[in-house]
């Protein structure tokens, strides 16, 4: 029986910008891959590009897997591999498979270092999308670095992939035509070609691909906004990939043990909010009493867990008041109130509902028959405003449950004395 070769994959963000939902996908898919097969993941910073590079782009890019719980095997930063490029490329221009050109211009960019292209047809087989040819002689002798000391994105992805063992290339779908270019690099300094998988890209409700015009997109917006990381893991796994049930809540845990790459679909996955913020709600239910703000009283996270969908919410909806009617006694007027002919045979009923008996239902147990006796609307509309002081709020008798019988009684007597 053939070995089966133990995964190494890697995740190497560029730090240009705040990771993108496409790459916490990307990491995901190459992390669930390593875990279900006892392989490896390395984290690898791709900051080659020293202009656009910013170390507060590297740190939203930890900070973000950090908080998502994608832990890696391995860190590299190329910046500090930089004598490590330099040793290859000499080995290149003294083996003639590359060569300085001197690329003066106006602007005086002065000599490259360019790659010796055998314009050779290149094979690789995607475990997503089957065989893929390629005629590199359209793509010329390229330039493989600036400089001994400036190597290029492709010949410093070739070489850290062959240094640090990565033999499983899980990315996304725009990266199939650097390919061929890295495949003929591989070959150049005797590299093993690695397995490839292209993964679909995650597209707009327009079937565009997926930016900021769309909304957030960052994966540290989304945290702001006070969505889970629990949520996020389960909604990006299942973008574009399917475990071929109609199971829909999965644990990052559950994703290692059945994650399968031939699961993956080919065509683009369309990022859906609504889905996002369904999983959220989902999160949220399951969620601790002690993950909310300690400044919320207790009997009302059952209310509130059921109307946020994120958790930045909660400060939204106590800053506009929406729950003063918990605290203090409500100020409305009798416009508002409309009718008090009812209030005080409400009074008598509730008042001789048992200290031990005042839940929701049995509240709405006494009152509802003399409501359907005398009129809905006339009956729980003054209820619930003598209660709340405004025109929506959770229903009366959930409101009545929460602030006791007592307060519920002082505020139906307050309203009949309204004038």
């Amino acid at each position: 029986m053939a070995l089966i070769m133990t995964p190494v994959v890697r995740f190497a963000p560029s730090p240009t910008g705040a990771l993108h939902v496409g790459g916490v996908r990307t990491a995901l898919f190459n992390y669930l891959y390593a875990k279900r097969h006892g392989g490896k993941l390395i984290l690898r910073i791709e900051d080659t590009d020293r202009a656009r590079s910013k170390p507060e782009f590297e740190q939203d890019i930890l900070g973000s897997l950090e908080w998502l719980g994608i832990t890696h095997d391995g860190f590299y930063r190329q910046s500090e591999r930089i004598e490590i490029y330099k040793k290859y490329l000499e080995k290149l221009l003294a083996e003639d498979k590359a060569y300085w050109s001197d690329e003066s211009d106006q602007e005086g960019k002065g000599k490259v270092i360019r790659f010796r292209n055998s314009n050779q047809k290149i094979k690789f087989a995607d475990e997503i999308r089957g065989e893929i040819e390629f005629d590199t002689t359209e793509l010329g002798d390229m330039v493989i670095a600036k400089g001994l000391d400036e190597p290029l994105y492709h010949f410093a992805v070739v070489v850290d992939d062959f240094e640090m063992g990565v033999n499983h290339i899980i990315r996304g779908e725009e990266h199939i035509s650097n390919t061929p270019r890295q495949i003929l690099l591989q070959k150049s300094i005797g590299a093993e070609q690695p397995s490839y998988a292209h993964i679909p890209l995650i597209l707009a409700p327009d079937r565009s691909k997926l930016s900021k015009r769309h909304g957030a997109v960052s994966t540290t917006e989304y945290r702001n906004q006070g969505f889970l990381a629990e949520a996020m893991i389960n909604y990006l796994a299942l973008l574009g990939w399917n475990p071929g049930t109609d199971q829909e809540l999965f644990s990052l845990e559950d994703l290692v043990q059945i994650f399968d790459l031939t699961k993956i679909q080919k065509g683009g996955a369309i990022f859906n909010l609504e889905k996002l913020n369904w999983f959220n709600r989902e999160y949220i239910k399951k969620l601790p009493d002690s993950a909310f703000p300690a400044s919320i009283p207790l009997k009302l996270l059952p209310l509130i867990r059921e109307r946020i969908t994120t958790l930045s919410e909660i400060d939204v909806m106590l800053k506009s008041g929406e729950w003063d009617w918990f605290f203090n006694q409500p100020n409305y007027s009798l416009a508002l109130l409309q009718d008090q002919t009812h209030l005080t045979k409400l009074s008598e009923l509730l008042n001789d509902v048992h200290e031990e008996d005042w839940q929701a239902d049995k509240i709405k147990a006494i009152v509802w028959p003399y409501a359907e006796q005398v009129g809905k609307k006339a009956t729980l509309w003054p209820l619930r405003v003598a209660l709340t002081g405004k025109e929506k709020s959770p229903d009366p008798f959930t409101v009545a449950a929460l602030i006791g019988k007592a307060e519920t009684l002082s505020r139906l007597t307050y309203a009949q004395n309204l004038s």
